[in-house]
């Protein structure tokens, strides 16, 4: 079927497929990508929070390591690359509501592995006066916020203009696989890679796989009054943006019945907002997606069992920010160098049956 018009036909041009496009042309491939502009999809709705210490028992998130510091280089490297701004290193401030999360707070910071994460002492810096406190805080560093809207229109725009996009619904009908590649309405691939988020259950190739979705509701809202730089974490996120917005979310909908905001969802954020605010506030927007969470929380790399030339990178889930350069990165290397993919996110953990 050569030649080719380009080596890797991509499926969806969110956090997923911008950065396996980036890895890809950084190992010298041409991609030409197929996307649909969604307001619900997660890559616009999602806050990009980076967190190295989740959960109620405060553990690292997983292989935070290794994790952070390559985000935050790729990140940079695109900043760069765009001229734009979309890495925003900030601290994450964690309310604790009694004694023994207090506790257990300093009992986790005092861990060797843990230290260099948790800070002993919590600065509210300008939050001070302007919310209700809780019992204690902790603080967490290396964490950040990032810009994936502006990151994914930033990268859109340049495969526009050197006509490496099409805007459209994917039709997995018209796709015919070959022996030695993939031919689409005109596109001839060497490979096709699926990055669809949570419509990848949908994909008659891979939907095997146990793709999960859980719906999240967040508001845009404008607080004058406010000058807050770090991250707040207290029953609900605060999450600073540019131009004096903030993020407030998520509630959590598992088996949603459909991707549309809902007034329960956006009364909650606001009754929740005010029970922590001490100023107030105007909500601007109210936005809600499906995240394409997977069933153990690691995401989905590999090829098709019985078509090599299909492949799908999906399943970045709730920590996309975080897990998406290092796993694309990785996932760029199986497709051109045929790097073994690490069986903690190889799809070969699932048989297809």
């Amino acid at each position: 079927m050569q030649p080719f018009n380009h080596d890797y036909l991509l499926i969806g041009q969110g956090l997923a497929g911008t950065l396996l496009a980036h890895f890809l042309e950084k190992a010298g491939k041409s991609v030409f990508v197929i996307g649909q502009q969604n307001e619900h999809a997660a890559s616009s709705v999602a806050a990009g929070i980076i967190n190295p210490i989740t959960g109620r028992r405060y553990v690292k998130s997983w292989q935070v390591d290794r994790l952070i510091p390559f985000a935050r280089d790729t990140y940079r490297e695109l900043e760069q690359q765009f001229h734009i701004s979309i890495y925003h290193q900030r601290n994450i401030l964690r309310a604790l509501f009694n004694a023994k999360e207090e506790n257990d707070w300093l009992a986790r910071s005092g861990e060797e592995d843990y230290g260099s994460y948790m800070l002993d002492r919590a600065d509210l810096d300008g939050y001070a006066g302007k919310i209700e406190r809780a019992f204690g805080y902790g603080e967490v560093q290396y964490s950040a916020q990032v810009d994936i809207g502006l990151l994914v229109q930033a990268f859109r725009s340049y495969l526009e203009n050197k006509g490496a996009y099409r805007e459209e619904p994917f039709d997995h009908a018209q796709l015919k696989v070959r022996e030695q590649g993939v031919a689409y309405k005109g596109i001839k691939a060497g490979a096709i890679v699926f990055c669809e988020g949570r419509w990848a259950k949908e994909n008659p190739f891979f939907n095997y796989l146990p793709f999960h979705g859980d719906k999240g509701e967040v508001l845009i809202v404008r607080i004058p009054d406010a000058a807050f730089e770090k991250i707040l974490k207290q029953q609900i996120f605060i999450v600073p943006l540019q131009n004096g917005l903030y993020w407030i979310g998520s509630n959590y909908v598992k088996n949603p019945e459909d991707d549309e905001p809902t007034e329960a969802g956006a009364e909650y954020l606001r009754s929740q907002l005010e029970r922590i605010l001490k100023t107030p506030f105007e909500a601007v927007e109210h936005r809600a997606a499906i995240r394409p969470t997977v069933k153990d929380r690691r995401p989905f790399l590999g090829r098709h069992p019985e078509f090599p030339e299909l492949a799908l990178f999906n399943g970045l889930g709730t920590k996309g920010a975080s897990l998406g350069p290092y796993w694309a990165k990785h996932m760029a290397d199986h497709l051109v160098n045929n790097v073994t993919l690490e069986e903690a996110v190889d799809i070969k953990r699932f048989v297809k049956k």
